[in-house]
């Protein structure tokens, strides 16, 4: 155990090179390693597996869990800017140099007695930061799956309540091509005779099957809980507990509605151990907070960050982005995975969109930012090509923000999205304020 990295930038490399696929699906390898940690929580965790409302559902419940008073610990994956943000010990991001001794205490227990396990980079840094959050003396472990639920690394801690948010196409090489077989794959979150909330509201049979199959304690939407809104307030409803007059959630757009309420049900779920005020919910959902979310920026021109990255998340972006009123002209930064299904993302929004910036990204799995246009322009030629909407092709998020605010007139807009690493891109030195060049003719 000589020459181990001193730094988590140090570590994040040696986890790079340890396994030859950056995905290697199944739990032995790193369920083995964490059985050498003797890795185990002592509070009650809560595992949030789905396509989309992930990262949103756990900032509910770590917000409203902390309005509560509980000390809680969130890991969601993956990050906008830096690795740290993936953990968050009762709302604030650990510090970096805190990880490392939990990186040391992998790689021993990785590589004991030379009996040596593989890890991928992922299962490594997940096990690292679970042991972080396993000795953080928490009253509730919130953790995020990264991909599918029955085989994510996250899936070796027994979680006492489980979540399943939206379920949609996404990751097919892994999950599968359709609804079905990735509902399975996000089931095997479950564990019998715990409960289990499905806030989909139309979710695959396949995940309904599973609750019965194993016994879990199944919560669904629109039969054990449900939600009603009107413009200035909603209400909620479980199978005991009732939530009236709430303000609507401090996270923007038509779906965290759907998000809060499957919240709100395993925070009822587990009121034995953790008992949740009216004035917590209340608090929580209004003071709750996540970057990339149908995050608007107040400027000129206004900016919207999101992190919608498959055809189901950019209908929602789609949907929200059509409710905020007029605006002359819409300019898109857009960056994304060579492996998302593209032209149907592209052609959701693209009515919206009149001004197209495409960016390359800092990733082997990014599509260029010249590809990206060729599908667009497919796209236009198979549509008729009604109007003209003109494409640019830029190195990097923050070079194609630079050339639409130079483009755009201050009562535009500017959206980013597409994936992490496009909206990360343009957070890396802080939120921008937008001040348009020219204040129109």
């Amino acid at each position: 155990m000589h020459n181990l990295p001193q730094t988590l930038e140090g570590w994040l490399g040696h986890c790079e090179q340890l396994h030859p696929k950056n995905i290697d699906m199944g739990l032995a390898r790193v369920g083995e390693v964490a059985r050498r940690l003797a890795l185990r929580f002592d509070c009650p965790v809560i595992t949030v597996a789905g396509t989309n409302g992930k990262g949103s559902t756990c900032a509910m419940l770590e917000a409203v869990a902390m309005e509560a008073g509980y000390r809680t610990g969130v890991y969601t994956s993956p990050h906008l800017v830096h690795f740290e943000e993936r953990c968050r010990i009762h709302g604030e991001i650990v510090d970096a140099a805190s990880l490392i001794v939990h990186f040391e205490a992998v790689e021993r227990a990785r590589t004991l007695d030379g009996d040596e396990v593989s890890l991928t980079y992922f299962e490594f840094t997940t096990l690292a930061i679970l042991r972080r959050m396993s000795q953080a003396r928490l009253d509730l472990a919130i953790l995020e799956v990264g991909l599918g639920g029955r085989l994510d690394a996250t899936n070796i801690i027994d979680a006492d309540c489980a979540v399943i948010t939206s379920v949609d196409i996404d990751h097919v090489e892994f999950l599968g091509p359709e609804r079905e077989a990735i509902g399975r794959e996000k089931a095997g979150i479950m564990r019998t005779g715990r409960p289990v909330v499905v806030s989909d509201p139309m979710p695959p049979q396949s995940v309904i099957d599973h609750a019965r199959e194993i016994g879990a304690d199944l919560w669904r939407f629109g039969q054990d809980f449900n939600y009603a809104g009107d413009k200035q307030q909603w209400a909620w409803a479980g199978r005991s507990r009732r939530y009236a007059g709430l303000a609507y959630p401090a996270l923007r757009g038509a779906n965290q509605l759907v998000n809060a309420s499957g919240a709100l049900a395993a925070l009822e779920a587990l009121r034995d151990r953790l008992p949740i005020t009216a004035q917590a919910v209340r608090a929580g959902l209004a003071r709750v907070d996540l970057p990339g979310r149908f995050q608007i920026v107040p400027g000129q021109p206004a900016l919207v960050l999101d992190v919608a990255h498959n055809p189901h998340a950019v209908a929602a972006l789609t949907a929200n982005l059509d409710a905020m009123g007029y605006f002359p002209t819409t300019h898109a930064v857009f960056g994304a995975m060579a492996d998302k299904d593209l032209a149907p993302m592209l052609a959701k929004i693209g009515p919206l969109i009149d001004r197209w910036y495409f960016t390359d990204l800092p990733t082997p799995r990014a599509e260029r930012a010249a590809s990206l246009q060729q599908k667009w322009n497919a796209l236009q030629i198979v549509a008729g090509g009604r109007r003209q909407v003109a494409t640019s092709l830029h190195a990097s998020p923050e070079e194609a923000l630079r050339a639409a605010v130079a483009a755009a007139d201050p009562a535009d807009r500017i959206v980013v999205f597409g994936s992490f690493y496009t909206v990360g891109g343009v957070l890396k030195d802080g939120v921008p304020r937008l001040q348009a060049k020219h204040l129109g003719a």
